[in-house]
């Protein structure tokens, strides 16, 4: 499957050094706004193809199925414009930044029959699915509590006045887009949509977020989330029950996943990776798009509108 590429940078490169792990996978384009910067990361990546005008790639042939990696604020122009050209997306998250461009969104897709998936890579993991699999296991739920607090490489230059796009929330960056998401997006996988949400958060002097919580309230138990650009933690996420807490190293990223009953028994959930995390979400979009499907059976239209409606 030929992809074309928006985005050039550090997760790009990551998203196609996973995917490259896929025999079908392969790159047929990149566009990039500026010629020399697309001809820069086609010369690393041995991409014939550079595209300066958006439209000409979708036009080209050159392609099938499009992966974004553009700033948050463009996630929906160019996956819908994507769409109308009958190009499969495969969209960084948030895939989009309110709940009125995720309804276009998935007008798009039913209209042209073309495949549009979140690139919620967590979700989709060996680990992951096993874990929701085994959740009845700890017994009635009690609390969820997620977080992933990483202090930004780019807030030192912020303090120092320099602000770079990760603090722009114009672009639809900041805390909760950028790493709030990935606590949320698994909470809602696992339980749906709460009852209410409590949110509460800390915006710095650009009006991006620098850090923030949220209390959903599912009657019976709740999820407490927490997120941060500007500090660290080094806790593992939990989920409690009544009958034992499931241990998670990284909401994000789980690999290593445990229960701890209250007996002292413990069972481990993890399922060994062969591969980058990412590989995961490209293989599941990809067999959708083998499959003749326009979403994915786990990280479906609805679950991505949903988070969406919850994070802004």
């Amino acid at each position: 499957m030929r992809f074309g590429i928006i985005g050039t940078n550090w997760i790009t490169d990551r998203f196609i050094k996973a995917a490259a792990a896929l025999p079908e996978f392969s790159i047929g384009a990149v566009y990039s706004r500026t010629e020399k910067t697309g001809r820069e990361f086609a010369a690393k990546h041995a991409i014939e193809n550079v595209y300066t005008d958006l439209a000409a790639m979708f036009r080209s042939g050159t392609i099938e199925a499009v992966y974004i990696a553009s700033p948050n604020a463009f996630h929906a122009q160019q996956s819908i414009e994507a769409m109308a050209h009958g190009i499969h997306v495969l969209c960084e998250k948030p895939a989009v930044t309110s709940v009125e461009e995720m309804d276009r969104i998935i007008a798009a897709s039913r209209k042209h029959q073309v495949m549009f998936m979140e690139a919620m890579k967590s979700t989709v993991t060996p680990t992951f699915l096993n874990l929701k699999d085994k959740l009845g296991k700890i017994g009635p739920l009690r609390r969820f509590v997620f977080h992933y607090n990483q202090y930004s490489s780019r807030y030192d230059k912020y303090k120092e006045g320099v602000i770079e796009n990760a603090f722009k929330p114009e672009l639809g960056n900041g805390a909760g887009m950028d790493l709030g998401v990935y606590c949320l997006a698994p909470v809602v996988h696992l339980a749906g949509e709460p009852d209410t949400i409590l949110k509460n958060n800390f915006s710095l002097s650009t009006g991006a977020e620098g850090q923030g919580s949220m209390i959903l309230n599912y009657g019976e138990f709740e999820a407490v989330l927490m997120y941060s650009k500007i500090s660290d933690s080094l806790l593992p996420s939990e989920i409690q029950g009544e009958n034992g807490t499931i241990e998670i190293d990284r909401i994000s990223d789980p690999q290593q996943v445990a229960i701890r009953y209250r007996n002292g028994r413990t069972e481990d959930l993890s399922v060994p990776q062969e591969f980058d995390t990412m590989y995961y979400e490209t293989a599941e979009f990809m067999n959708c798009v083998i499959n003749g499907q326009i979403e994915s059976a786990i990280n479906t239209h609805a679950l991505s509108r949903a988070v969406i409606k919850l994070l802004v």
